[in-house]
């Protein structure tokens, strides 16, 4: 058996709990602040419009289209001008949203397995988004916690990895890379030079396209946990 990695970094969104049923929730709670606190701006606004700008400031804007927060809180923010209102609207509407972002489901495997984890592995988390581990209460579990915006790249960019492994002072063979997106997560850190494990909670085919097929494949984290932990 390969020598186990001295890291073990992961992926958040998908990975840790369900990402959907999070963003729908959030999105709901925060059209119900505007609905509330700002009705006749609810009224003038849309999902699709608050999409539209955030997929034009993007594209206007290619060196922030990783930054999540940037995104939303700007696209709010434009639009509450727009419609007649201060910015600061807009401010307030994605605090209302950040929070609920941050307001998890973990899967039932997730806890049990982090703590395991933690008793013989440094640990550490990236993610294209922007929920935080330690707003969630996860916090204690990592020593990095890293993220597109704070990098300034989204995965799969080696960049990504290179800063994680430059962060944590080691090589970057020496870190395990666990997340459930193929190209994201698993393609994108082997190519860099990670070593990977696939939380295939869906038990999905390996897409033969991406290349050589993760180090480890596992339907969750207790599985992992089993090989690595003992």
């Amino acid at each position: 058996m390969p020598a186990l990695p001295r890291a073990i970094c992961f992926d958040l969104d998908d990975t840790f709990w369900a990402l959907q049923p999070v963003l729908l929730r959030a999105e709901s709670r925060m059209w119900g602040f505007l609905e509330t606190e700002h009705p006749k701006l609810a009224a003038l606004m849309t999902p699709n419009s608050v999409l539209d700008v955030r997929r034009a400031l993007a594209a206007d804007h290619p060196d922030r289209a990783h930054d999540m927060t940037w995104l939303r809180t700007e696209a709010l923010r434009r639009l509450a001008v727009h419609h007649g209102h201060e910015a600061i609207v807009g401010d307030r509407a994605f605090e209302v949203f950040i929070e609920a972002r941050n307001d998890v489901e973990f899967f039932a495997d997730v806890k049990p397995a982090l703590a395991q984890f933690a008793e013989k592995f440094r640990l550490a988390t990236f993610s294209n988004g922007n929920a935080c581990v330690h707003r969630i209460g996860i916090g204690d579990f990592f020593e990095l916690s890293l993220n597109a915006e704070s990098v300034g790249y989204a995965k799969p960019h080696p960049a990504v990895f290179a800063t994680l492994a430059s962060r944590l002072g080691l090589h970057l063979g020496e870190i395990l890379h666990v997340g459930d997106h193929p190209e994201n997560d698993i393609a994108g850190a082997a190519a860099a030079g990670c070593r990977t494990a696939w939380v295939n909670r869906r038990a999905l085919s390996w897409p033969s396209e991406l290349g050589a097929p993760p180090d480890f494949e596992v339907p969750d984290l207790a599985a992992l946990s089993h090989q690595l932990c003992g």
